[in-house]
């Protein structure tokens, strides 16, 4: 019998120190419930809130080759975190997503099950199919982020739902060479690397969640973003 795969969780991290505790210990929940091998590994942009300070302790509660602190020297952008996490995650399966409750670990069971029933390469949550959904974000919110993802959708036809979002799972060495291929470094990441992976021919299916706003902390999202992502639709147009 060939040994269970391993699930390495890439968790990109700043200001954080409220959420870590709590989102880590979800994971560690659902992983054993399951009885799913694990490790998570913490990516900090050198948080002045005392994030990797909590990271150290949780390292004492659930071990060092559980939970891998990999900070970095300052905010260099969400991509580049992936990037940064991908170096030492050992696991044959990695999963991007956020540490701030956005997206609840319990939907990683339907993910895994859904991979190993078809052989995926990758697993993407959707909030806009049957069964998902967003909470906690004003008209305004919801508006910016269908429009977004009905603009890539019509100019991209990435054929996925939800390219905006941030909870996937993935086979660690596609993950790798979407990586190596992606030129993105800051939200378009995401969208640039589904729309890459439609574009090589990898295998994609998606799962509903339900997204919830932050608990704690403030959004990273602002009018940078949405313009950056404006041009990363155009410039994925003209090059994929």
């Amino acid at each position: 019998m060939p040994p269970s795969p391993r699930y390495s969780v890439i968790l990109p991290t700043y200001e954080e120190r409220r959420n870590l505790p709590v989102i880590i210990w979800l994971l560690a929940t659902t992983f054993s419930k399951h009885s799913i091998d694990w490790e998570i590994i913490v990516v900090d942009d050198a948080s002045p809130d005392g994030t990797q300070e909590v990271a150290k302790e949780l390292q004492g509660v659930y071990g060092e080759n559980r939970i891998i602190l990999k900070p970095r020297a300052g905010k260099l952008g969400l991509g580049s975190a992936y990037i940064h996490g991908l170096e030492y995650c050992t696991g044959d399966f990695v999963v991007i997503m956020d540490a701030d409750f956005s997206h609840h670990p319990k939907f990683l069971v339907e993910f895994i099950r859904l991979q190993q029933a078809k052989d995926l390469d990758i697993v993407t949550g959707t909030r806009y199919i049957s069964g998902g959904g967003v909470y906690g974000w004003d008209l305004k919110r919801k508006l910016i982020s269908r429009g977004a993802n009905l603009l890539a959708k019509l100019v991209l036809w990435p054929g996925v739902s939800d390219v905006t979002g941030s909870f996937r799972l993935y086979k660690k060495p596609v993950l790798a060479r979407l990586i190596s291929e992606t030129v993105s470094r800051g939200y378009v990441f995401q969208m640039e690397i589904i729309v890459r992976a439609k574009a090589l021919g990898y295998t994609v299916e998606e799962v509903p969640i339900t997204f919830v706003d932050r608990v704690f902390g403030d959004s990273k999202l602002g009018g940078d973003e949405i313009v950056s992502y404006a041009k990363g639709i155009w410039q994925l147009f003209r090059t994929v």
